[in-house]
């Protein structure tokens, strides 16, 4: 199992068929909050949930901020009594993307200055606790890298983007740790955006906050079944809205392939696949990626490409013909604010 230096220097691997969560290596526990926001319509993870939260709640204080309908939030409640901190989203909060208003619900509730936030099928260990607790004392937002595991066919496919949000940066994850005073002074985030990991960095930006993202901070991820993946395709595809660059790129593709396939000339197509499995061998290597990704996943980085070719036409269409995109039962019509946007806002007094 893939784990991270704290030091930085890079990354630490068990031997395959070693316990996940080993009491053995685990850490004092560390005065540092875990916020889950959680709105489950099924219960099907539930049991191995449960045992994640109990392996967590020996080490951080857990607060799961839970928007379930009330059945749901009943029986999880009964489940995790005693265990974790388990409470509801902030009725008085309104917003279009529930996750944001039970994230800040959750960080107002916290007790500790250093703040895991995380979804449900995100899978720290101690090693990665310890080394986000200690980025926390010299950055005001740490951003870890996620990789799946295990890795079915679409999580395959999707690690084609993470490889190339590697070799051009960093990677987007489903967590963030924030130090809660930060949090606090900067007004939060917006809940009427979509993509509100990129909304709570540029905030964080915005207030001249500090962000570290360390390319050797491996963080596990559960995928999604591949019922769920294909329906969030045009919906991640929207989060390029908030990145004109990188969705110009996405909408170029498909032009690109026609006039390729035109002329006649499928050198061109073979060279820049190519040449994308070339650039997404570099984020695959980058900072020891090599023991968390295996290599046949800087394949899926041109299958990924022309997906997003697709789906960015996709996403503008609903942009302008539909006002924004599907998200549960309303439609959100702004990906994220610019950075510049958010410096001109009014801070709390």
């Amino acid at each position: 199992m893939p784990s991270v230096d704290p030091t930085g220097d890079g990354p630490r691997v068990a031997r395959r068929g070693d316990v996940r969560h080993s009491a053995s290596t685990s850490p004092d526990c560390l005065p540092m909050a875990y916020v889950l926001p959680l709105r489950w319509h099924t219960d099907t993870g539930l049991v191995e949930l449960t045992d994640y939260l109990r392996w967590l709640a020996g080490r951080v204080d857990v607060l799961v901020v839970d928007g379930s309908a009330p059945a749901l939030f009943a029986r999880h409640a009964q489940a995790w009594r005693g265990l974790i901190r388990h409470l509801p989203p902030d009725h008085a909060e309104r917003g279009l993307n529930g996750k944001v208003i039970g994230v800040c619900t959750g960080v107002r509730a916290a007790d500790h200055e250093h703040v895991v936030i995380a979804d449900d099928d995100v899978r720290y260990d101690d090693a990665g606790l310890i080394a986000v607790h200690r980025l926390l004392g010299r950055a005001d937002l740490v951003r870890p890298q996620n990789y799946f595991d295990p890795l079915p066919w679409h999580a395959w496919w999707d690690t084609g983007r993470t490889l190339l949000n590697r070799a051009l940066g960093a990677d987007y994850p489903g967590t963030l740790a924030v130090r809660r005073s930060t949090f606090l002074a900067m007004g939060e985030y917006d809940p009427d955006v979509l993509f509100e990991n990129l909304e709570l960095i540029r905030t964080v930006r915005a207030y001249d906050g500090t962000e570290a993202a360390p390319a050797w901070l491996y963080v596990r991820r559960l995928p999604p079944d591949a019922a769920h993946f294909r329906g969030q395709r045009v919906r991640q595809a929207y989060d390029d809205l908030a990145q004109p660059a990188r969705l110009l790129t996405a909408l170029a593709v498909l032009p690109a392939l026609a006039a390729a396939v035109a002329a006649g000339r499928p050198a061109l197509l073979l060279g820049a696949a190519a040449g994308t499995v070339a650039l997404a061998e570099l984020g695959r290597r980058r900072a020891g990626g090599t023991a968390v990704f295996p290599p046949a996943t800087a394949l899926a980085a041109p299958v990924w490409l022309l997906e997003r070719g697709v789906c960015g036409w996709l996403a503008v269409a609903q942009r302008f013909l539909l006002g924004g995109v599907r998200y549960g039962e309303t439609r959100i019509r702004r990906a994220a604010h610019p950075t510049h946007t958010l410096q001109r806002r009014p801070l709390p007094r």
